[in-house]
């Protein structure tokens, strides 16, 4: 085996855990910031908050939920904590909580039984940065309280998806900023919730890099050990409420974190897949001045497609009003969504399609790739030339390609042509698939398309293989 060999060995060797693989499986999440700052008009509280302001006139958790599953989202994160200190939950450790509020409902409690009526996964979010306890910044002590309170949450509320954590750090109420042992975090997570993710600030789930929905045309699951390193997640994190960040483009630098060239002096590698979070307005908390700044539908759109079929999960938000219901502009525009992409995922044209395959090895489990599940097919090493042929022509806008990740990422450049007028054309050119890839192109009519995998780092795997039809796609 020589060098090369050697390398691209140790590439394959990275795969998934259990956990991350069932987190990449949702596909599609959400996000629910409500709070103190709800009530407060803003977006970062200081702490300073009387619980007294906190009072919402309709909470209806069960709204929140129908309404996000009418948009097709599988998960739900709640703002258990957020910066300001105030906690949803009725915490032992703590006054600055919905108890000593005029509403004095335990939020977490109650999203927990919603979530289990509408078969929805539960995480939570529970900020590291707390502006209103007095030990904050005063090093084990603070520890000491914020583990107590990821105690609480990872045994009171049932089976957790994710226990979400960002960079922010600031000072606290004694103008000190803390050293946050993750360390010890993640082994209270890992104790009581062995199944949930830990994201973003964690070894689990990694940023995408920026709230806008922007994302990488080639997004890599294998990178280096070092994107781990809590302290540059907090360096590139928001570090005040400023409302350009949330908007602020990837950067060149921060294109490129998975292709050969990238790892080849990285002796350290590790499986940290993508979250693309972005929020349904332009602020993450509630406010009235923002109901018709709504994202358009075709916006949610574009961000699904890049997102879910650019191998990553999309984290949607959607804040809780004052009443505590999610606001009409908001459930209004998931409906919306969901129905948009029911319309055009809900049947797979190439079901019936025949499948032939052109190459040095013969395979007898081609057919594998029309079932949706754990089976899959594995290509030839150098190239791979599969062509479906369907039983009549059809109209196709998209064209869906899911590696078997457990096998881990492969797929390096590919090419799908259509057969038009007994012309092959080329309608979409692609590099990285993994969990799974969305080619998005103009209506075609063909009977016979063409998936040609040019490079791969192996012989590359596809577990699930669809073709649709977007009526309102030119």
């Amino acid at each position: 085996m020589n060098t090369n060999d050697n390398f691209v060995s140790r590439l394959i060797a990275i795969k998934p855990e259990e956990r991350q693989f069932a987190w990449q499986s949702l596909e599609f999440t959400t996000f629910f910031h409500f709070g103190i700052n709800t009530f407060t008009d803003r977006e970062w509280g200081d702490g300073t908050e009387n619980p007294s302001v906190y009072d919402p006139s309709a909470l209806d958790t069960d709204q929140w939920c129908e309404a996000i599953v009418s948009a097709g989202a599988k998960a739900c994160i709640i703002t258990a904590k957020h910066h300001d200190g105030f906690c949803l939950f009725n915490s032992k450790h703590t006054e600055h909580s919905v108890i000593n509020s005029p509403k004095n409902f335990d939020v977490v409690a109650l999203l927990s039984k919603s979530c289990a009526k509408y078969d929805i996964q539960l995480g939570v979010y529970l900020s590291p940065w707390d502006r209103h306890e007095k030990t904050y910044g005063s090093g084990k002590p603070y520890d000491d309280y914020f583990c107590a309170q990821l105690e609480e949450l990872t045994k009171n509320y049932g089976p957790l998806y994710t226990v979400w954590f960002d960079g922010a750090c600031g000072e606290g109420p004694n103008g000190k900023k803390q050293v946050y042992d993750w360390n010890r975090y993640y082994d209270v997570i890992r104790k009581n919730q062995p199944d949930a993710v830990i994201s973003i600030s964690g070894p689990d789930v990694r940023w995408i890099g920026n709230e806008a929905g922007a994302t990488r045309p080639s997004e890599w699951s294998v990178v280096p050990v070092c994107l781990r390193d809590t302290r540059l997640i907090a360096e590139s994190s928001q570090q005040s409420d400023d409302v350009v960040f949330r908007e602020k483009p990837l950067s060149e630098e921060d294109e490129d974190l998975g292709s050969r060239e990238i790892l080849e002096t990285e002796s350290n590698l590790c499986w940290y897949p993508a979250e693309v979070d972005v929020s349904i307005r332009p602020g993450w908390f509630y406010h009235k001045s923002e109901d018709d700044e709504v994202r358009s539908v075709e916006n949610l759109l574009n961000i699904y497609e890049r997102s879910v079929g650019g191998n990553a999960v999309l984290l949607l938000n959607i804040p809780p009003d004052t009443e505590g219901k999610l606001n009409a502009a908001d459930t209004v525009r998931l409906k919306e969504l969901g129905d948009r992409i029911n319309s055009i995922y809900s049947e797979n044209l190439l079901t019936d399609a025949g499948l032939s395959f052109s190459g040095s090895l013969q395979n007898n489990d081609l057919q594998n790739v029309q079932i949706d599940d754990e089976s899959y097919w594995i290509g030839d090493e150098k190239q791979t030339e599969l062509t479906v042929t369907m039983p009549e022509s059809k109209k196709l806008t998209h064209f869906v390609l899911c590696e078997q990740i457990r096998n881990s990422q492969r797929i390096e450049e590919f090419t799908v042509y259509a057969e038009i007028d007994n012309t092959w054309h080329k309608v979409y050119t692609g590099t990285t698939v993994g969990y799974k890839k969305i080619c998005s192109f103009s209506s075609v009519t063909a009977r016979r398309l063409k998936l040609v995998i040019s490079k791969s780092r192996a012989a590359p795997t596809l577990r699930f293989i669809a073709g649709y039809y977007d009526a309102v796609k030119i």
